[in-house]
């Protein structure tokens, strides 16, 4: 497949945060590997001034999703903690949008659509197809494809801009299927001309 970038396409970087990093608090296997990867597509994106979102998750202390609060993770992306910054060599342009998730203490959002402005400013940039990767494949990439699915996108989903946390051997293999089968087409930044 060969894909030309047009205006109304737009990139969304999926939490590359330090946290889900190696050293991170909830490090995602060779997280840190996806950073390349993402940087070329942002220089693709950039080059055609389209719009780059950025996810993070923004928790308070008292987060739900923290075993301390009968979550399943360890503490994360605690807001203004060094943990929830991006991952410092991720090249985001001074022009993206920051989209902050799971930012009140009693819920929890995988996705990058949930309770944040994500569908609206798409709407609004008259966006019809969007480009997505990041961290974790399994969790919240999976989620903000199939919720870009629903919302009427039509989804790329970034195979070589992707690490999964696997928390059970083939979580993310199990994730990339049900994305591909929800009508996500899966891409590599080769295929992008």
């Amino acid at each position: 497949m060969k894909l030309k970038l047009s205006k109304t396409d737009a990139l969304i970087v999926v939490d590359v945060q330090k946290d889900f990093c190696p050293g991170g608090a909830l490090a995602v296997p060779s997280g840190d590997k996806v950073v390349p990867a993402v940087n070329g597509y942002i220089d693709k994106f950039t080059a055609k001034s389209l719009p780059v979102f950025a996810t993070r998750d923004w928790h308070p202390r008292n987060h739900i999703s923290f075993k301390a609060y009968g979550g399943i993770w360890p503490a994360h992306c605690v807001k203004e903690t060094d943990g929830a910054k991006f991952q410092p060599d991720l090249r985001l342009p001074a022009s993206a949008v920051i989209i902050s998730k799971a930012t009140g203490s009693g819920k929890e959002a995988y996705s990058g659509f949930q309770g944040t402005r994500l569908k609206s400013m798409l709407r609004r940039l008259r966006v019809q197809r969007v480009f997505i990767g990041g961290l974790a494949t399994d969790y919240c990439v999976k989620n903000t494809v199939l919720d870009a699915l629903v919302s009427g996108f039509t989804v790329f989903f970034l195979m070589d801009a992707s690490r999964g946390v696997d928390v059970k051997p083939q979580d993310s293999e199990t994730a990339v299927e049900q994305m591909l089968e929800a009508g996500a087409s899966g891409i590599t930044i080769e295929e992008i001309v």
